[in-house]
């Protein structure tokens, strides 16, 4: 922070003057004591002020000076346990204190300004603007940020997530709203562009390098801890949060994004270009724009690809939420195909189902059809199972399933009807009676409810009365299988030899 020329004047006349103390003249003058010892050490004049106390720290000093330019990072704390033991008696607080006006500071490094060619270059990053509450889903909003770093121009998008996919996502988008594309593109050393490094060896991420081949450009990493490589982004990033992102509100993340584009298209390319304020950003880019690398014929293709597993249920899940399939496919490997609004469920080239994508967590997003077909399979199954059922207790009750299939009749409604027929009246009494209403001409479960009553007054027994049991009784007339008794005969002998 500058301050004014006066009261700079003032400060060293006090000083060496009226030999005040620098507590003195900050809280007179009204400033901070850490001002007045900097504008001192900017004067470069030998110190006239009173002379300064001897300290228990001082016999210390060569040993400490000599570990900290050894040790430049080494912690107060452990610089005090060492200088403790070699006899050192004072306090903590008043050492770290005292450390910290001896600790060597790095020399401040210079920079060069970059400059680039029009058409040569770009920078890319990632951005956290914080979260996203979709449903019960809480998401990371993501910026993806790239900037030409010679008509600064902008593009920003906004995503759900810092995935490879809308990494490469955001790359198509700024082509295509571009026309083109820059030869170089530099990256920090994020994990969607490198996967590992060691010095100068660099191991990028194989899709990027696939990606990089198709559009023709070269991917580069700057060093580590070298934010200034890429300035460009930062300063682009810094300016998005400030002038667009900053007490903006939006309905969902496509409003976002076309508020974005809007952004970039309007206020952002209408500021002053840095590399030549005399124009715009606009303007730079018009010139810019006929260097870049032409597009391919076809865009890189960037939807989400997942092999995933159908269980027991007909739905697969993909990114926290279940997808419907046809119920014919459970229980086998399936693959899944996603772009930002859509999901496919594919068998082989087969599509089993095309759902719209859901970003909420634990949604079950279902194709009407899928369950339909389910819940009419499981009423045809335990149908069928109820009529193999009557055919075992009851053979006469195919004759009658067979003459009201030809009448048109639902043969659901008369199994479930001569179901509960059997329980009431048992496997004999059913069996007489549907052979009665056969030879009546009436297949129906009425006849045979009839015939079964007619039997019943003929035979002066009291109506039967439908009991519901609960579970756990009907479980005690379960048929129990036997002990073997020849076991307890190996005992007995066993007992005889002992005795």
């Amino acid at each position: 922070m500058t301050i004014a020329p006066e009261l700079e004047a003032h400060i060293l006349r006090y000083y060496h003057v009226e030999k005040w103390r620098t507590g003195t003249i900050a809280r007179q003058l009204r400033v901070h004591h850490g001002t007045v010892r900097r504008v001192l050490a900017q004067a470069g004049l030998p110190r006239t002020g009173g002379v300064q106390r001897p300290s228990q720290l001082d016999p210390y000093l060569p040993f400490i000076g000599q570990t900290l330019e050894k040790f430049p990072t080494l912690t107060a704390s452990r610089l005090y346990a060492m200088v403790r033991e070699r006899g050192y008696g004072g306090g903590p607080d008043h050492f770290r204190h005292l450390i910290s006006l001896h600790r060597p500071r790095p020399k401040a490094e210079a920079f060069l300004r970059l400059r680039t060619l029009a058409g040569e270059q770009g920078q890319v990053d990632w951005a956290h603007f914080g979260h996203l509450e979709i449903g019960r889903a809480r998401r990371p909003l993501m910026a993806f940020v790239l900037v030409l770093s010679w008509s600064r121009r902008i593009f920003l998008r906004f995503f759900l997530d810092a995935r490879m996919e809308n990494f490469l996502r955001g790359h198509v988008g700024a082509f295509a709203a571009w026309q083109g594309l820059p030869r170089v593109l530099l990256y920090d050393n994020l994990k969607s562009a490198v996967l590992e490094r060691q010095n100068d060896a660099i191991r990028f991420h194989p899709t990027l390098l696939a990606f990089a081949g198709h559009y023709r450009f070269e991917p580069r990493p700057v060093a580590v801890a070298r934010g200034n490589e890429k300035g460009r982004v930062e300063r682009a990033i810094r300016y998005a949060r400030e002038s667009f992102f900053a007490a903006r509100s939006f309905a969902d993340l496509d409003d976002l994004n076309a508020q974005a584009q809007a952004w970039c298209d309007g206020q952002a390319a209408d500021r002053p270009c840095p590399e030549e304020r005399s124009i715009s950003v606009r303007e730079a880019f018009a010139r810019e724009q006929p260097r870049l690398l032409a597009l391919p014929e076809n865009p890189y293709p960037t939807d989400e690809h997942l092999t995933v597993t159908a269980g027991k249920t007909p739905y697969v899940r993909f990114d926290l939420n279940d997808y419907s399939i046809p119920h014919t496919y459970v229980r086998r490997l399936l693959t899944v195909r996603a772009d930002p609004s859509r999901v496919r469920v594919l068998d082989g080239g087969e599509v089993l189902a095309d759902h719209p994508r859901s970003y909420d967590s634990r949604d079950q997003i279902e194709d009407p059809a899928h369950i339909k077909t389910l819940i009419e399979r499981k009423r045809e199954a335990r149908h069928h199972r109820g009529q193999n059922h009557l055919a075992q207790v009851a053979p006469a009750s195919r004759d009658l399933l067979l003459s009201a299939a030809e009448r048109g009749a639902n043969l659901g409604t008369i199994t479930s009807g001569l179901l509960r027929l059997l329980d009431r009246y048992g496997a004999s009494e059913l069996q007489a009676a549907i052979v009665e209403a056969l030879a009546g001409g009436v297949p129906h479960p009425n006849a045979v409810r009839l015939a079964l009553e007619r039997r019943r007054e003929a035979r002066h027994e009291a109506p039967p009365v439908a009991t519901c049991l609960p579970p756990h009784v009907k479980d005690k007339d379960a048929p129990v299988q036997p002990h073997r008794l020849d076991t307890y005969d190996t005992l007995t002998g066993e007992d005889d030899e002992q005795s």
